[in-house]
């Protein structure tokens, strides 16, 4: 695929299909005779995987580690292995930390649902008494 079609289908620009191999975040794109980058299927699931981790808020740090560490063979499987569950346990905890606050603020709303109801009945009954 061309990295107009990759562009399309991940919805993510060209410029950032660039950055993200220019950085080391996805393995070298091959290339056709001409030196125009051909997408294949590997380099589809390692941008499908960055979008992901990226969008979980995982460290672009760690990512490029973890591709280079990849790049060296299985003898680094696991070191690979150990920046997983390293970013497991950081997105786990930010997980928690986001349910504290969705807890929150839920009992926020819950709280002035409450008012809101009392406030309405005691209306109610006032044009009722009326």
């Amino acid at each position: 695929m061309t990295i107009a079609e990759v562009s399309r289908k991940y919805e993510i620009s060209a410029d950032t299909l660039r950055y993200y191999e220019r950085i080391g975040l996805i393995p070298p794109v091959p290339r056709n005779k001409s030196g125009i980058r051909n997408y294949d299927e590997a380099s589809c699931q390692w941008i499908e995987l960055m979008i992901c981790m990226r969008k979980a808020g995982v460290q672009i740090e760690a990512l490029v580690e973890y591709v280079e560490l990849f790049q060296q063979g299985d003898a680094t499987i696991d070191a690979r292995k150990e920046i997983l569950i390293e970013q497991r346990e950081r997105l786990t905890a930010k997980m928690n930390e986001m349910q504290a606050s969705l807890d929150r603020l839920n009992q926020k709303i819950n709280g002035y649902e409450k008012v809101l109801a009392a406030e309405r009945q005691l209306l109610n009954r006032r044009k009722e008494k009326k």
